[in-house]
């Protein structure tokens, strides 16, 4: 615990300010980074993403489990600075954004296992999160998403609940509501063959447009993983109106995205 908090101390000392928020800004294996958390928000990003494992009654960060340390858990490293900044800005991660940020979570251990820990990890921080309380939405500061193993059932089965589900492309066009599953997403090459080299195909700038145009019929956003991370797929995905745009390279989207 003494190690946790001297990492959140630390990381509250960092400066963290943002001109623009970048909703379609998506900062992938975020704790990658230098600053985690702190560089996506420095430059705007308004989805994150975390994996997780499950691993002695903690749900510690990383990509695999060879990497995971004790003291990088999803409190340190994400739920308590989103938390001060809840506090610092007035029921708001960005003081010029009322949208609620995106925390999208990876898990990479047992799904029912996992989302029951989850769950009571975030039961300090509900005041901050998007809900649903008596069959109503209520928007947070920061909407919990859950990717990789989920529990679909488990997350269905809460009426009342903090976590929703990130969404496939065979759950396009099914009557699940986005109050459950708000995102859909896909890996790129199940679909795609196109790399950010020169012009899309017309067939699958086709393919695309009518995803994107499913999706948003359907009031959710649409994601893809696995996109080359190079400024022509940025803007073939951003006049696509993709959603969520994802990239390691953040400044580097930022600087695209605030053209």
């Amino acid at each position: 615990m003494g190690k946790i908090v001297v990492l959140f101390i630390a990381c509250m000392c960092w400066p963290v300010s943002a001109n623009n928020v970048l909703y379609q800004a998506h900062a992938h294996n975020d704790y990658h980074h230098a600053r985690p958390l702190f560089d996506a928000l420095s430059h705007g990003f308004n989805s994150i993403e975390a994996d997780i494992f499950l691993e002695d009654s903690q749900l510690l960060v990383a990509h695999s489990l060879d990497e995971i340390e004790p003291e990088k858990s999803l409190s340190a490293l994400y739920l308590m600075p989103l938390w001060q900044r809840f506090l610092t800005n007035n029921g708001s991660i960005y003081a010029n954004s009322a949208k609620p940020l995106i925390l999208l979570v990876d898990v990479k251990t047992e799904a029912k296992a996992t989302y029951a820990a989850l769950v009571n990890y975030l039961q300090p921080y509900k005041p901050m999160l998007t809900q649903v309380m008596n069959g109503e939405l209520v928007s947070g500061a920061v909407t919990i998403v859950l990717s990789g193993n989920r529990d679909i059932e488990g997350i269905f089965a809460d009426t009342n609940r903090i976590v929703f589900i990130d969404g496939r492309l065979p759950d396009l066009g099914n009557t699940t509501s986005p109050a459950l599953m708000p995102l859909i997403s896909s890996r790129w090459s199940d679909n795609f063959s196109y790399n950010g080299q020169g012009e899309m195909s017309a067939n699958e700038k086709a393919l695309l447009a009518k995803l994107v145009q499913e999706a948003h019929s359907h009031h959710q956003q649409i994601r893809f993983w696995g996109t080359a991370d190079v400024p022509q797929m940025w803007k073939t995905l951003a006049q696509h109106e993709v959603d969520l745009i994802n990239t390691d390279k953040l400044a580097e989207l930022a600087a695209f995205l605030s053209r």
